[in-house]
């Protein structure tokens, strides 16, 4: 009897060192926050957004699928700066799969998740439920993980998993489109023709990699446009197919109007003409969708 209560104490004492841990570890990084679970009263879950699936996946060192093993509610006092109507909880998974990501991953983990309470206000029930995580690695310390972005922690559905997987490919592909950061410079030129003109919008990236866009008109045909990802301006260059990485890379990222210091165009009727065939793309990408 006495050895089973000393075991008893021990294995508490060793969650409430975990939980030390794994709060002291998000305390010492200011980048690092924890991220909100969604749908956590059963619901059927809504899946994310393309932009917030890409957004969700290129922020995440790594993708983790896992099944929740142990939840448990930290005090107040513990986590202090939890948002009204949520609950902080310490969480032991098994590891079922690394989705992307090439960091050391322990075959149990332990993390840190902010949970609205359910409809009765009690804390979830997350025991046995299976998710997907976007989180980052603890330095040495293979089986414990930092959530990354809100919301970090999902429920694993077939589809949920079936629309991530084509993204984590894209962005782990060799020749994937760089992140943009704005536009660089934009020059329109008038063509001999009445109505001919050709506009390149020159963009700036993370990488310095070059990216362009070309906008032609000509009269009597549609207007054409195209990006070209690399040194050499491609004439045949197409249009980003919609909900693609190289999509994503445009329409989220480029400012809802062309910069007035970045329209390089001479004359009134050129600067406008920019500034007019800027806005035919930005219409043709459409808005980038969150929530």
């Amino acid at each position: 009897m006495i050895i089973a209560i000393c075991d008893a104490i021990f294995f508490e004492n060793d969650i409430m060192l975990q939980i030390r841990n794994l709060i002291l570890w998000a305390l010492g990084v200011a980048a690092i926050h924890v991220a909100p679970a969604t749908a956590q009263d059963g619901a059927a879950p809504v899946l994310p957004s393309y932009a917030e699936f890409v957004e969700m996946a290129d922020s995440a060192e790594l993708v983790v699928r896992a099944k929740i093993s142990r939840a448990i509610a930290l005090e107040p006092e513990r986590a202090p700066d939890v948002a009204p109507g949520f609950v902080r909880l310490y969480i032991e998974a098994e590891t079922l799969a690394l989705l992307s990501g090439a960091a050391p991953l322990g075959e149990s983990l332990r993390y840190l998740v902010d949970v609205p309470f359910d409809s009765r206000g009690k804390v979830p029930k997350l025991k046995n439920r299976e998710v997907i995580l976007f989180a980052r690695s603890v330095p040495g310390r293979p089986s414990e993980l930092q959530l990354s972005g809100e919301p970090a922690q999902h429920f694993y559905s077939p589809e949920f998993e079936s629309r991530l997987r084509p993204i984590l490919t894209e962005l782990a592909a060799p020749d994937s489109p760089p992140v943009v950061t704005g536009v660089r410079d934009a020059l329109s030129v008038p063509g001999n023709l009445t109505g001919e003109s050709e506009t390149q919008i020159f963009l700036d990236t993370q990488t310095g990699a070059p990216v362009s866009i070309a906008v032609l008109r000509r009269p009597g045909r549609p207007v054409a446009w195209g990006v070209s990802w690399g040194e050499i301006i491609d004439q045949s260059a197409r249009p980003p197919a919609p909900e693609s990485l190289e999509w994503y890379r445009l329409a989220c990222a480029l400012p809802a109007r062309l910069p007035s210091e970045a329209n390089l165009s001479s004359n009134g009727a050129s600067r406008t003409q920019a500034e007019r065939d800027y806005q035919f793309v930005m219409g043709a990408l459409g808005p980038c969708s969150r929530g």
